[in-house]
């Protein structure tokens, strides 16, 4: 080893001028970076830079916001980013040691090389990001969003068809706070409406009706009993709007059918009363069945729990006759001007009676089943409804040239009131609904006996025995109870007085009918008192429902008979005490 050491440094070198000049290290060759490409150096801090390089100033270039946009051609945008970025470049080549590359044809990538590439320095800049308004709106429109759902008041979800479900649907589609999207707050939303309650109460029994409410027409709750909605504040319109706003126009309609009577009738000729009372009249009823129908048909889409309790209750069961009823009247109260061009078609009287037969069958049946629903215990007047539809029938059936149908309805009609006048006269231990005191519901009474006296008469073509047999009924009933008129206050207000004028109207149409018959000074008084007492009632009706809407405000209060529990509630104290009577029994 040390003789070969010896010998290699007593050799003189080959070439002295190589010792003295040595050449730089060769490099293999370097490919050129393909286009598009950014050669990036080794990381380094700047405080401590390697050694034997010096530092330099950095060169700063702007990404793109994408991936996808290296090489690729933009639009306008990016051509202009493109241009900024090439002057950057050339103001640093001229400060610093730094080259730029030769520029692809067609592209918008710029490639930067530089003689020490080992000190070269690459920094990218943030992406720029939405301006500070955008974001606060955004935040507002989270914020408002998620405010919005938890102010959703789904204590009535249970009376709604579809849970709002269609409610929310008909926001999303107006622009509403309905869909949340995954910014702040929107998950916490969502859970928040994917709670609500979509199970319907269920339906109370009959006898349950009976137990929790009270008063005539049963829509008062008892102070022991608790409501399924919340009492403390005022429900949604439709909740509130009850079937027994059907009867404002079937009121008003029959005004129309008494006064194209008074204008048509020899009796009555001296009053010089002209057929533009009725046409007025006439189209007040067709605008305001056109509305309360419209309105209701909203309940029935939109709240059909509702509905369901009201076809349940035994009282305003009878007023889903009213609808068809009130049809009838408009039928039978068409101006003369309409009927002396053309005849109402027989068609329109079996599309009339087809709903009326299909209710009757049903409730009918219901009182001759023996159950809870037998006549002998929800019996009240309110029923004479729906025996009213099976005269009203008649006689519009008759007035239009048939025979057979009429003549079916009223013997159908005829049958159930005799078993409904004795039922409510008896006044069993078991009828639980029938008032204690007079009430306009007990006008009900004057109605059929008057509307079957008129239609038995257009069935057979003239007043005879039969026909003046019915009308002496009513009057009989109509004297008792204004005999007793007094006896008739302190009752709070209602729709479904509305529904107790027919039978007024129904009663001087009669008197009227009955005059062509016998007339006389006493007939034709009868007619008149008959006649005024009718409108002025109406008219009374009318300011008072207008007092109660516009400046009471209270004409459609919440409705408690559709919101009663399924059954009793029992107080916490009687709950504790029947707990510690059983904790008692168990020791002993």
């Amino acid at each position: 080893m040390d003789a070969n050491s010896s010998k290699s440094g007593a050799l003189p070198p080959r070439n002295a001028e190589a010792v003295a000049h040595p050449k730089p290290p060769v490099h293999p060759p370097v490919p050129p970076p393909r286009r598009s490409e950014v050669v990036l150096p080794p990381l380094e801090t700047q405080l401590h830079p390697p050694a034997g390089l010096r530092a330099v100033q950095p060169v700063s270039i702007s990404l793109p916001a994408s991936p996808g946009s290296f090489g690729v051609p933009t639009p306008s945008a990016a051509t202009a980013d493109s241009a900024d970025l090439r002057r950057q470049a050339m103001a640093n080549a001229a400060r610093g040691p730094h080259r730029l590359a030769a520029q692809d044809t067609g592209s918008n990538s710029v490639r930067f090389t530089q003689s020490d590439r080992e000190a070269m320095m690459f920094r990218s800049q943030p992406i720029p990001g939405p301006p500070p308004a955008r974001l606060a709106s955004r935040a507002g429109r989270s914020r408002s969003r998620a405010a919005a759902a938890m102010n959703w008041d789904r204590r009535y979800d249970s009376f709604k068809t579809w849970s709002g479900k269609l409610e929310r649907q008909i926001t999303h589609l107006t622009g509403g706070p309905d869909s949340f999207d995954d910014d702040e707050g929107g998950e916490d939303v969502g859970n928040v409406i994917g709670s609500h309650r979509t199970s319907a109460t269920s339906v109370p029994e009959v006898d349950r009706f009976y137990a929790a409410l009270e008063g005539p027409e049963l829509d008062q709750l008892k102070p022991s009993e608790d409501l399924v909605l919340p009492s403390d504040t005022t429900w949604p319109f439709l909740l509130r709007f009850p079937i027994s706003a059907f009867g404002i126009p079937m009121g008003v309609s029959s005004q129309a059918i008494l006064w194209k009577v008074i204008a048509l009738s020899v009796p009555t000729t001296f009053l010089h009363v002209t057929s533009k009372v009725n046409l007025v009249l006439w189209c007040v009823s067709v605008a305001l069945m056109l509305a309360v129908s419209a309105t209701y048909a909203c309940k029935v889409a939109l709240y059909f729990e509702a509905v369901r309790r009201e076809y349940y209750h035994p009282i305003r069961v009878n007023f889903f006759f009213a609808p068809w009823v009130t049809c009838l009247f408009l039928a039978i109260g068409v101006p003369h001007t309409v009927t002396r061009a053309t005849r109402l078609p027989h068609w329109l009287w079996f599309l009339l009676m087809a709903p009326l037969l299909c209710l009757a069958l049903k409730i009918y049946g219901q009182w001759m089943s023996g159950g809870q629903r037998r006549l002998s215990k929800v019996a009240n007047p309110s029923n004479h409804l729906s025996l009213l539809g099976n005269f009203v029938g008649a006689q519009l059936g008759a007035t239009m040239g048939l025979r057979e149908g009429p003549l079916f309805f009223f013997a159908v009609g005829l049958a159930h009131y005799i078993v409904m006048f004795v039922t409510l006269y008896q006044r069993l231990p078991t009828n639980e609904t029938l008032p204690k005191e007079l009430h306009p519901v007990f006008f009900l009474f004057v109605a059929a006996p008057s509307v079957s006296s008129v239609a038995w008469s257009k069935i057979t073509g003239e007043f005879g025995h039969a026909s003046k047999v019915a009308f002496f009924v009513g009057m009989f009933l109509y004297a008792s109870l204004g005999v007793r008129i007094n006896f008739f206050r302190g009752f709070r207000f209602s729709l479904a007085w509305w529904a107790y004028t027919s039978p007024m109207a129904s009663a001087a149409a009669a008197a009227i009918r009955y005059s062509t018959e016998v007339d006389n000074a006493f007939t034709k008084a009868l007619c008149v008192a008959l006649s005024a007492v009718a409108t002025l009632t109406v008219a009374a009706l009318l300011a008072t429902t207008v007092v109660h809407a516009f400046v009471l405000r209270n004409l459609f209060p919440n409705d408690i008979c559709i919101a009663i529990t399924e059954r009793k509630v029992k107080p916490i104290l009687e709950l504790q005490e029947s707990h510690g009577n059983d904790i008692d029994a168990t020791a002993a």
